[in-house]
């Protein structure tokens, strides 16, 4: 999950880091409300910069300096509603502006490649990491079990060559940055810029976080960080009934068991409808996981069902741990549950089974005769199936 610039601020504050004064608006008025606090408080310039999870805000024209409330309000009015990067701003925050004397990036990362942490750190702050020259760049590995302590993190600020004037501060900053980084379970904490302001105080201008979603389980109130506004609907409803699903911009509806196995469909659906018209793709990604209850089948048929794109729906599971007649039997259940609750399966269902006990899962089927549903024995065949009725359904 990736926060907000003013959700990673205030995780930054909370951990002692320093960062500008502002609050968040989501209209004109209370943009110029805000500002005119600052301007009270003795500030001279106020900065709004509009809130969306995209780089290049400043390019596109959403972070703009105002001399005076009314000017802030203007401001607001001409960045709330922009498109950026395909982000709509729903919101600004509005925060003191800061005199400048240098600037600096930093940032810890998981290092997938190398299988460990990894800071990144530079006197060239304030451009896309990306455009600093490879030699402009200190990046040190972190050993998980030792971290990062000040004689550490004052080893990174030295490597970065910043300033003699900032290293206090910087290290300081950097050893508050992985407390964060370690104890919120993140992925990604960077700060562009870190600046050195004129009165030769380091602080966080920016910020931008990523936390790792698969430790939800033990960052309760991370929850709230989520942006619900932005989530797809489907997507909300699926996570509400634990369901591993994405939704994508195709008309054949996925069903599968394991990650890898919902993959290979994708791009197998995804082929096979170049054959017929309107090239139909995959609606969606559903792992069910090693279990097929009626609960669980009925769950993801329910969310496949809503979404009015999917014409047709397939049904691909390879038989382990958890075996085709279970998978099958978790089908037959699934229908009656909808059928319970008014809803019926209204779109044509192919069914490919597997693996253990494949067999059995298909007499099981063949005897439920359930409208619809169509069983093809391999997955090539199955696929085109799918993507066959799909073209018709459309």
């Amino acid at each position: 999950m990736d926060l907000f610039e003013h959700q990673a601020k205030e995780l930054f504050a909370s951990y002692g880091v320093p960062v500008p004064t502002g609050k968040v608006a989501t209209t004109p008025a209370e943009a110029r409300a805000i500002a005119e606090e600052l301007f009270a408080a003795g500030n001279k310039k106020v900065v709004i910069k509009a809130q969306v999870k995209a780089g290049g805000r400043g390019k596109a024209g959403g972070v703009k300096l105002a001399d005076d409330a009314a000017e802030a309000e203007t401001l607001a009015t001409q960045i709330l509603g922009m498109d950026i990067k395909g982000h709509t701003v729903h919101k600004v925050l509005v925060e003191e502006g800061s005199a400048i004397k240098q600037e600096f990036y930093f940032s810890f990362l998981l290092d997938r490649a190398n299988r460990t942490f990894l800071t990144i750190a530079t006197v060239e702050g304030g451009v896309e990491i990306e455009d600093v020259p490879h030699d402009q760049l200190a990046m040190i590995p972190i050993n998980a079990l030792e971290g990062v302590d000040a004689a550490k993190a004052r080893e990174i600020a030295v490597a970065a060559r910043l300033p003699e004037v900032a290293l206090d501060g910087a290290t300081d900053i950097i050893e508050k940055l992985w407390k964060v980084f370690v104890s919120e379970d993140a992925t990604l904490v960077e700060v562009n810029p870190l600046i050195l302001n004129a009165a030769d105080e380091v602080r966080a201008l920016d910020g931008k976080v990523s936390l790792d979603e698969n430790a939800a389980f033990r960052q309760p109130k991370q929850a709230e960080l989520e942006d619900k506004d932005a989530a797809d609907p489907l997507e909300a409803a699926a996570k509400a009934k634990d369901l591993n699903y994405v939704k994508l911009d195709g008309t054949v509806g996925i069903i599968g068991n394991g990650a890898g196995l919902v993959m290979s469909t994708l791009d197998v659906v995804a082929y096979a409808g170049e054959e017929f018209a309107g090239s139909p793709k995959p609606a969606n990604f559903l792992d069910i996981g090693g279990g097929a209850s009626a609960e669980v089948m009925a769950a993801g048929l329910e969310i496949i069902l809503s979404d009015p794109a999917v014409k047709s729906i397939f049904v691909n599971v390879f038989g382990g741990i958890t075996a085709c007649d279970a998978v099958a039997n978790g089908i037959v259940s699934a229908y009656e549950l909808l059928g319970s609750k008014g809803e019926s399966v209204d779109r044509p269902l192919v069914v490919r089974l597997d693996g253990n006990n494949a067999e059995l899962g298909r007499q099981i089927l063949n005897d439920a005769a359930l409208p619809g549903v169509e069983q093809v024995e391999t997955m090539d065949d199955a696929a085109r199936r799918a993507a066959e009725l799909a073209a018709v359904g459309a």
